[in-house]
């Protein structure tokens, strides 16, 4: 089965388990010859880890190509917020006062808004970035009221060596508990339990192009 193919199935497979979620297809590393394919079949959600891989092979694309909705799913390191913030249209990695207060000022100096994911460190992981459970909600509070910045949900990445569906289980009540719409969770190896706890972004790559 190719890529297309598998991507196809996928697709199908979210909407039939959950409608409103979406697929963040996950391009990094992959040629833009591959990208095109998908995106001739309609599909306008992608995800990049990396800003200067996404830059080289997106920028020119989304000036004439404004549906495209382009995801940060990888770490932001403050020195890129600025290209970060012209390339895409939803950030999932926000976890720290100093992005947030970067974006607010770059969206005070334009018209542009951007959609934010907020990062928890669900497990609690030392190597893991991701705001900790127990500061979230202040920190939504600060993104929120005092930075005015468009927060739509939550995201994780579960601990890789234990059952995620306990994970998922607590990010989904901490996103009602902060009155959030939007969880972003789930990836090619667990993206089923994902939907099934209310995921609404899920963000697939190796199961397609592997």
């Amino acid at each position: 089965m190719n890529y297309l193919e598998k991507f196809k199935d996928i697709k199908k497979e979210i909407y039939n388990t959950q409608k409103k979620a979406k697929l963040i297809l996950v391009t990094k590393n992959q040629t833009f010859e591959k990208i095109l394919d998908i995106l001739n079949l309609g599909h306008l959600d992608f995800g990049e880890n990396r800003i200067q891989e996404a830059k080289i092979k997106w920028a020119d694309y989304l000036k004439n190509n404004n549906t495209i909705n382009l995801h940060l799913i990888g770490k932001l390191q403050s020195n890129k917020v600025n290209d970060a913030f012209d390339l895409f249209k939803f950030i999932h990695t926000l976890d720290n006062e100093k992005l947030a207060k970067k974006f607010s000022e770059l969206e005070k100096q334009s018209n542009k808004k951007i959609k934010y994911f907020i990062q928890v460190n669900i497990g609690n992981e030392q190597q893991k970035n991701g705001i900790a459970v127990n500061l979230l909600n202040d920190f939504v509070n600060f993104c929120r009221d005092d930075m005015k910045l468009n927060i739509i949900g939550l995201m994780c990445i579960p601990p890789a060596q234990l059952d995620p569906k306990p994970f998922f289980k607590m990010m989904q009540d901490l996103n009602m508990k902060n009155n959030l719409l939007e969880l972003s969770m789930g990836m090619s190896s667990d993206y089923k339990e994902a939907l099934a706890n209310g995921s609404t972004f899920t963000r697939i790559g190796s199961a397609v192009f592997s």
